[in-house]
């Protein structure tokens, strides 16, 4: 069996939308919701991460060609940074994340390390032969009510909730996620991100995308139509 791996942790450079009150401080005009840039922009280390609340990079990694079989994104986790590099043989990627030590694979269905808890298994990711693409791995943190600007992907993006819910709103639809569960977007479609709930929303993610394209951008083609829970 073919195993390609790797790691780094993401989510889109989001500049989040919160529902308006009237004590803002600053109101804007129901059609344009009040912003403000995500702590990190989805660029920053998240070892130099100045706020809890945000969106920032443990990894990229360019892994060039994907075999054209089902691949999914494996994640384990382990007692000590010790054990997870001892268990990742050639292939993975060990990150330190919301308090945890994982390790992070993209493998067929079958694939396992040789020791730890599995977490996950979140899947398939759909990718086109003769593309080359790298592997962005993050951690979000929005706090109910946040909600990213309207992007897209030129790759699949995958989650996995450590808390709260989110709610992914596309033009075919919304799917909402809890903690512990997961999800997966393909390439192309426009969306919006949305803490949804009461708790903290808490995600590990990764964007598998194109390498000559931008991992993310940013469009106005599309307008979402508001059908997450609130």
């Amino acid at each position: 069996m073919k195993v390609l791996a790797f790691a780094a942790v993401n989510l889109a450079l989001f500049a989040p939308r919160f529902a308006q009150s009237a004590d803002s401080e600053t109101q804007a005009p129901p059609a344009a919701p009040v912003s403000a840039p995500v702590p990190g922009g989805c660029n920053t280390p998240v070892g130099e991460r100045t706020s809890d609340v945000g969106c920032y990079l443990d990894a990229t990694e360019l892994v060039g060609e994907l075999p054209q079989v089902p691949l999914f994104w494996h994640l384990y986790t382990y007692p000590t940074r010790t054990a997870a590099e001892a268990a990742k043989a050639p292939h993975g990627t060990v990150v330190e994340s919301f308090g945890k030590v994982w390790l992070y694979a993209i493998a067929e269905a079958g694939w396992h390390p040789s020791s730890g808890d599995r977490v996950a298994m979140v899947g398939p990711l759909q990718t086109v032969a003769g593309k080359q693409y790298t592997a962005r791995y993050m951690e979000a943190v929005f706090k109910p009510g946040m909600q990213g600007r309207t992007h897209q992907h030129s790759g699949p993006e995958a989650w996995y909730l450590v808390s709260g819910s989110q709610c992914l709103e596309t033009p075919e639809g919304t799917t909402v996620a809890h903690a512990g569960d997961n999800a997966v977007v393909r390439e192309g479609p426009p969306m919006t991100i949305s803490s949804v709930g009461a708790e903290t929303r808490r995600s590990v993610l990764l964007v598998l995308h194109d390498t000559s394209q931008p991992w993310m951008t940013f469009t106005s083609e599309w307008t979402p139509k508001d059908l997450c829970p609130k």
